[in-house]
């Protein structure tokens, strides 16, 4: 065994292990194909064993990769930490926000009023599935979303400190029937079909939150389309099918249609602020403290009576991570 490994090799192995896939890995790295094989491969002979099974069709861990994969991950957070840490001055976060309404948004503008010395970089992509992927890879620092819909495996590189419930909601056309109602009661909309982004795997933990909702109350989820990216195509698609949309009571604005919230029972859609596991930066510090400050001067995290919300989100909120 080596005294030394150089974190560059580890970060090659990390992302082959991660994508299963060389060349997803190495433009993830941007690096060539070759460069990043060539790592490997060193590694492979400085550790002394097989980290991978190549074949024509896949690549897998094997039981040695499996068993290296945690501690590179550890080392590599350590690693970053201490960079960053010594930095000359602290780089800019990356804060994806998914669009400007809603919780995120409203985290980040009042993390820029309490520290207008840091610089955070707003993204905004569509959903906390594709956006774990990109923390993950180190391409963003920050999101929020529904940790609970996240693939276990994911969750295990990830910390979340839970935000909000936010009210769940209905986007309907002005001339629907139902437009005309303040709230919405949920039994109402049996036989109705609703957009919930199936077909979006960036947002698949939305897709699955509606699939639990609509489960049992005959209501039918709008068949799979492609990811819709911007305000403008977002509202062009919907008026164009004619869609009915699940969406939360903090949303954009679409002409000609009408948004209700949704009752009896209140269905929740959770939220929580996600980043990289051991990550230290002192905007996510203040992102954290803002969020709390937020959260119990507005009792974002009090349920309503008769609220709806999954058993497995429940459970997630109880194994909440913080470090």
């Amino acid at each position: 065994m080596p005294k030394d490994i150089e974190p560059r090799l580890l970060r090659a192995f990390v992302a082959a292990a991660e994508e299963l896939h060389f060349t997803r890995a190495a433009a993830r790295l941007y690096v060539a194909q070759q460069a990043l094989s060539r790592d490997i491969r060193r590694l492979e002979r400085d550790l002394g064993a097989d980290l991978f099974v190549r074949t024509t069709r896949q690549v897998t861990l094997t039981e040695d990769g499996g068993r290296l994969l945690p501690y590179a991950r550890r080392v590599l957070a350590a690693h970053d930490e201490l960079t960053e840490a010594f930095a000359p001055a602290a780089r800019p976060l990356r804060v994806d926000i998914g669009a400007p309404v809603g919780t995120g948004h409203l985290v980040l503008e009042e993390a820029r009023g309490a520290a207008p010395e840091q610089e955070f970089v707003a993204r905004f992509l569509s959903g906390l599935a594709g956006a774990a992927a990109e923390i993950l890879a180190g391409r963003i620092d920050v999101s929020f979303g529904r940790v609970a819909g996240l693939e276990p495996a994911v969750r295990a590189g990830l910390s979340h400190q839970p935000v909000r419930f936010e009210r769940m909601a209905v986007l309907l056309p002005e001339d629907h029937g139902l437009a005309a109602l303040e709230e919405i009661p949920l039994a109402a909309l049996a036989g109705e079909t609703l957009y919930a982004a199936a077909g979006n795997p960036a947002t698949a933990e939305w897709t699955d939150l509606a699939a639990r909702l609509f489960e049992g109350r005959d209501i039918a989820m709008a068949e799979p389309f492609p990811e819709i990216v911007g305000k403008e195509e977002f509202v062009r698609v919907v008026r164009r099918r004619g869609w009915s949309v699940l969406a939360s009571t903090d949303f954009i604005d679409v002409p000609g249609m009408v948004l209700r919230p949704l009752v009896d029972p209140v269905p929740l859609s959770p939220v929580s602020m996600v980043w990289r596991k051991g990550q230290r930066h002192p905007g996510l510090a203040v992102l954290r403290a803002v969020a709390r400050t937020l959260e119990e001067a507005g009792g974002w995290l009090a349920q309503p009576a008769g609220s709806w919300l999954p058993e497995a989100d429940r459970a997630c909120l109880v194994a909440r991570t913080e470090s």
